[in-house]
């Protein structure tokens, strides 16, 4: 009886132990393995470090440096596997487990900008196509969005109708700029590129075009003082004013030339002081003289001449009198004072017949004007001699018979100020030898000095200030017929602040 119930017990037991390991069998049996890498999608470069998950959840785990992970032991099931990597869109791929299966999967992830829209296309709204008459200084509008909310870099061309220059601009977001420094008369070309921050490409708009203001017929060039620089401006009969230099230069001096429709003055170049021709709108500065320098006494007080046709420039450098032709080539030496007096100031008549000419020592007195032949040096007239005092301003009528000059009266001098008291305008008649004094309606106290005809020689112009030599100076315009024995019969203000008008 015993016997028999040992041997159930040892029957129970294997019966057992069989079961055991027929579960574990079966058990291995329901899990697989999943494998996978994951890339850059379009350089097909591994990804470090991207998360890796599955729904139904299971174990996270991480890419290596190849950008492989691995799960093992995975329960059978159908998943949804997850790639999670910041700076990139979440990428899902599906993977059906097996028994005893290894599932690979690869995750080709796109950057979070790839799916960022441009900018839209800009819409140019003003000025309007082909508009005119837009001032130098105009504002430029256009319409533009982002549909996805991105900051947009605007950047604004323009391009003309006759050489290379290129204004070119740029802002952020405003769709709205102010453009400075057009040019007259010129037909403009203008478009807008429109980007982010996320696309590579520039989306551009049409291009628009508009036509700036004609070019004033602004007569008068005259100069200021601008923090510290003579600065040379142009004006129209109702005063309107244009710059036509910059403040961070020294010009003065402007004369006209209505032939060639340039503007000649001096300016510095290095240490010394030359002549310069640029455009009626400022534009195109080009340097004339380059061997001989403008030099002699006080270089404001210099003076140099157009002749008539527009081809030469007559210039002085200390005690020789100089002409050179518009391109810088043909320099010269036309004359030398006998004494070796200083050449300050000279004229020229509209048929170069006559050149009158201004002459003083190194401190600007012991003045004398006179007239000579430009071809033989010969002198023809003496206007003023052997007088104490300073004085200038020449200028010569159109028919050579009227000397424009003016001279201080009072006689004083002063080598370290160069002041005068009492400058007046005289108009010496080459017929009659005798003198006109213009200044009889000057205000007590006043200069008048730096004198021109106008160009129908009915007026003046000059410039009036204290005679304390500090005081603003301004332009004045007086109706005077030249001949009239009466002088002056009105005077007028015409530019406030400004100096060394000439008027053509």
């Amino acid at each position: 009886m015993n016997q028999t119930i040992n041997k159930l017990v040892v029957i129970i037991c294997f019966a057992f132990v069989l079961l055991g390991c027929n579960e574990e069998t079966l058990e291995n049996f329901d899990t697989g393995t999943l494998t996978g890498t994951v890339v850059e999608s379009g350089t097909n470069l591994p990804l470090e470090n991207v998360k890796i998950s599955t729904n139904p959840n299971t174990s996270t785990v991480f890419t290596d440096e190849e950008g492989q992970f691995i799960i093992e032991d995975i329960p059978v099931e159908d998943y949804s596997v997850q790639a999670e990597l910041e700076g990139f869109l979440t990428a899902f791929e599906g993977a059906e487990i097996t028994p005893g299966s290894s599932i690979n999967v690869i995750f080709e992830l796109n950057e979070e900008t790839a799916n960022n829209r441009p900018p839209v296309t800009p819409t140019l709204v003003t000025p309007t196509d082909n508009a005119v008459d837009i001032p130098l200084t105009t504002t430029l509008v256009w319409s533009g969005s982002d549909p996805d909310g991105d900051d947009i870099t605007y950047t604004i061309e323009l391009r003309n109708d006759v050489d290379e220059e290129v204004l070119s601009f740029s802002t952020v977001n405003d769709t709205v700029v102010e453009v400075s420094g057009l040019r007259f008369g010129l037909k403009y070309f203008w478009q807008v590129g429109a980007a982010d921050d996320i696309n590579n490409d520039v989306i551009q708009s049409e291009v628009s075009a508009f036509n700036t203001i004609p070019f004033p017929d602004n007569r008068y060039v005259f100069v200021r003082e601008i923090e510290g620089n003579n600065v040379i401006f142009s004006a129209d009969e109702e005063g309107n004013e244009l710059m036509l230099t910059s403040p961070s230069s020294n010009s003065f001096r402007p004369r006209q030339n209505n032939v060639v429709d340039k503007i000649a003055f001096l300016s510095n170049s290095g240490s010394e002081t030359h002549i310069f021709i640029m455009d009626e709108d400022g534009s195109n500065i080009t340097q004339v003289t380059q061997d001989v320098p403008v030099n002699g006494f006080k270089l404001e007080e210099m003076d140099f001449a157009w002749t008539q046709n527009g081809e030469q420039l007559i210039y002085s450098n200390f005690n020789r009198l100089y002409s050179i032709n518009l391109n810088g080539e043909g320099l010269q030496q036309i004359y030398e004072t006998p004494d070796g007096s200083l050449i300050s100031e000279v004229a020229v008549s509209q048929d170069e017949s006559i050149i009158v000419l201004k002459t003083n020592d190194v401190n600007g007195y012991n003045v004398n004007i006179f007239t000579i032949n430009p071809n033989t040096g010969n002198e023809i007239d003496t206007i003023l001699s052997g007088v104490s005092g300073a004085a200038g301003g020449l200028d010569i009528s159109v028919n050579n018979q009227f000397i424009l000059y003016w001279y201080d009266v009072s006689g004083f001098e002063s080598s370290s100020t160069y002041r005068q008291l009492n400058s007046r305008i005289f108009l010496y008649n080459r017929t009659t030898s005798t003198v006109l004094d213009l200044s009889d309606d000057k205000p007590n106290g006043t200069n008048d000095f730096d004198c021109r005809f106008t160009p129908n020689e009915a007026d003046i112009i000059f410039t009036n200030t204290s005679n304390d030599g500090v005081s603003q100076k301004n332009i004045v315009i007086a109706d005077t017929s030249p001949g009239e024995i009466d002088g002056a019969s009105q005077r007028e203000v015409f530019i406030e602040n400004g100096k060394m008008p000439d008027y053509e």
